[in-house]
């Protein structure tokens, strides 16, 4: 297990021609959710066809973010930029189910149209048709099927979707791998170390970018609240303590720095641009092998750019879920 380096929300989009079911999803899916329910599957590739230049431009964006970091520009307050820039972003789907049994065009069919989509696929089927599901996901033309007729399938299908969601996007998860050294990125391949942070990710954050200069993780909760997870190994503490005694902090204080009983935010101070008062706040241990240490320290509103709002208030905006023809 390693923790993603890059992790946000996006849309679920379901194809199905039985509205009464797509009815039925829209009222049982999680609320934290952007569901888009389709009920003709012309429509529902059109839209998806649509997406890939959507998601190149994206990627490039974020590659131009490193590019940007290797000529000296500070990775964190580009990324608070880009969060309250391209709100569009949540909008671009992640996984689509499809049922099989659709009259005119099968699901499978219609899975097959979408040749440069990157998200992933589920496919839906009776009883009668799990023989071709099997034959689909040997394959590799779907990442997934469900049999209708499976006991609680809702709960199913979103334990499913959960878990595609939570898996890393490889592309982004490239492009920032090229922000961390050799030793950072270990780290976060320990498997103590890579749960106890996807579940303090999954507790503070909707979306989450790893950086290592400084190292640590931006995340951003639903409501827009950016916080600064800084991460320092135990082999760091010295300097960063001799750091904060240059910047006038006290012997005492330095001490416990150098204990691993507290971390300073002089490093997200620096990177953002806004020197002030030193930010001592106690730090924990992260895995079980003590060579990670973590404090959680809130963006102060100051820093965030113009424009910055969360997930909660973009889906909001996109009002109650409805079957589209």
């Amino acid at each position: 297990m390693s923790f993603p380096l890059f992790h946000r929300p996006g849309a679920i989009v379901f194809l199905d021609d039985d509205p009464a079911y797509l009815e039925m999803l829209a009222m049982v899916l999680p609320r934290q959710w952007h569901v888009k329910l389709y009920l003709r599957p012309q429509t529902c590739i059109n839209q998806l066809q649509q997406e890939p230049p959507l998601w190149e431009a994206d990627a490039w964006t974020q590659q131009e973010m490193i590019e940007r970091w290797r000529t000296g520009s500070p990775l964190i307050p580009q990324v608070l930029n880009y969060w309250a820039s391209h709100t569009a972003r949540f909008g671009l789907a992640r996984v689509c189910v499809f049922d099989y049994a659709m009259p005119g065009m099968d699901g499978l069919q219609a899975l097959g149209e979408l040749t440069d989509w990157p998200g992933g696929r589920v496919l839906l089927t009776g009883q009668a048709d799990e023989h071709v599901a099997v034959s689909a996901f040997n394959r590799g033309l779907i990442d997934q099927f469900i049999a209708k007729q499976t006991v609680d399938i809702s709960q199913h299908l979103i334990t499913v979707i959960q878990r595609m969601l939570a898996q890393p996007q490889i592309r982004y998860s490239q492009i920032w791998r090229a922000a961390l050294t050799q030793p950072q990125h270990a780290l976060l391949q320990v498997p103590s170390v890579a749960r106890q942070l996807a579940s303090l990710a999954s507790s503070h954050w909707v979306e989450h970018v790893v950086i290592g200069q400084p190292f640590g993780i931006l995340g951003m909760d639903a409501d827009g609240r950016a916080s600064w997870l800084q991460l320092e190994s135990a082999a760091g503490l010295a300097d960063l303590a001799e750091l904060a005694e240059s910047q006038g902090l006290k012997a005492a204080a330095a001490d416990d720095i150098r204990a691993g009983r507290h971390l300073v935010d002089l490093e997200l101070q620096q990177a953002l641009g806004q020197p002030g008062p030193a930010r001592l706040i106690p730090a924990f241990s992260i895995g079980h092998e003590g060579t990670l240490l973590g404090a959680l320290f809130p963006v102060e509103l100051a820093a965030s750019p113009p424009g910055l709002t969360g997930y909660k208030h973009w889906l909001k905006k996109h009002g109650r879920r409805t079957v589209r023809d």
